[in-house]
């Protein structure tokens, strides 16, 4: 009985133990956006005031001189992390999302930050508090990812500087492997669901909406709902201790989504993709005139994508093979923008396709 009463409380230290080590990598975090907005590192007059709140509060078990040298670590940790100069990128989800993965994969050092909304990415942006964003654009099933080519096409601020294509492999998660026939529901966000829907059906799994596949992967870790798995990535397994009970669920092997990298400057480097955006006047022919620019040129098209502009017409996201630092790219892009409209162009990069 006493083994197995320690055997339940250690479990529950090292329930503890994972999250507080969560929840310092949030406050450095938020450490990292503040020094993105403040004018000085240090601010002493700041430490001093948490130093007082913590001070006050009563009843606690730990000694308040240990949580004062605590906080003081906390303190020097967070302006070592600061005078880094690490460059931060924002991503749409909890940690663990496929954003973030792909976020990665296109340059590791940069420290990967979650957002609530694909808005939200772009406002951080926009105001400095991110050096990137990156944004899922479009799916090999579930295809264009509608917010995020409307928040593109109304936005003139931002550029596109990178682009990567990601393998989703999605993972059927359980805080017990080996008790996985327990499970009755699966919470996950509305197109993983919809993805893995045949794998659902053959198990009789009952698919709950989350908002997020990792967010769904942090609840079922966190609050533990009887008989409930998630449906996430391998990273969100790793990060939420949660036991991955059968790889690869999704209706079809090739599913992969594209990413866009986001930032306030242009590439610099020379790239060999372009994205641009217009609109066509409202004529029969206008879109095939420009089409045929780039046909006439051999250019290689490699994505045409419409949305509704909410003045009656589209606009149209164009990518083809190239660089604007080309003459004959350039020749051919003034043709383009004399026979369209709210011609802009939104990057030229490199995109890469992690296998």
């Amino acid at each position: 009985m006493n083994d197995k009463l320690l055997k339940q409380i250690r479990k529950n230290i090292d329930y503890i133990d994972k999250k507080i080590i969560h929840l310092l990598n949030e406050r450095m975090e938020n450490a990292l956006k503040a020094s993105k907005v403040k004018e000085t590192i240090e601010d002493k007059s700041r430490e001093k005031q948490i130093l007082a709140k913590i001070s006050r509060k009563e009843g606690n078990l730990v000694d308040q001189e240990f949580i004062l040298e605590l906080y003081k670590s906390l303190f020097n940790e967070s302006r070592t992390l600061q005078e880094k100069g690490l460059k931060l990128i924002g991503f749409q989800g909890a940690h663990g999302a496929y954003s973030e993965m792909a976020a990665k994969n296109w340059n590791k050092k940069l420290v990967s930050i979650p957002c609530d909304t694909f808005a939200e990415v772009f406002e951080g942006v926009k105001t400095g508090l991110y050096d990137y964003g990156i944004l899922p654009v479009e799916n090999t099933l579930g295809g264009v990812v509608g917010t995020v080519n409307e928040l593109l096409m109304n936005d003139d601020e931002l550029k596109i500087v990178g682009a990567i294509e990601q393998p989703i492999e999605h993972c059927l998660l359980y805080p017990e492997a080996e008790k996985f026939r327990d499970i009755r529901k699966v919470y996950s966000h509305s197109q993983a669901i919809s993805q893995c829907k045949n794998f659902l059906e053959r198990n009789n799994l009952e698919p709950v909406k989350y908002y997020d596949t990792a967010g769904a992967a942090k609840l079922v870790a966190e609050e533990k709902p009887e008989a409930t798995g998630a449906i996430a990535s391998s990273l969100a397994a790793e990060l939420y201790d949660l036991e991955i009970v059968k790889q690869n669920i999704e209706n079809v092997s090739k599913n992969r989504t594209r990413f866009f990298i986001l930032s306030k400057t242009a590439q610099s480097k020379e790239g060999d993709k372009c994205t641009i955006i217009f609109s066509t006047a409202h004529k029969a022919g206008t879109l095939f005139n420009v089409l045929s620019i780039f046909a006439d040129a051999k250019i290689n098209l490699t994505r045409i994508e419409s949305m509704p502009s909410g003045t009656g017409n589209y606009s149209f996201f164009l990518d083809f093979i190239g660089s604007i630092k080309d003459e004959k790219i350039q020749k051919i892009l003034q043709e383009v923008q004399d026979n369209t409209e709210n011609y802009r162009i939104m990057g030229c990069y490199k995109e890469r396709s992690n296998q």
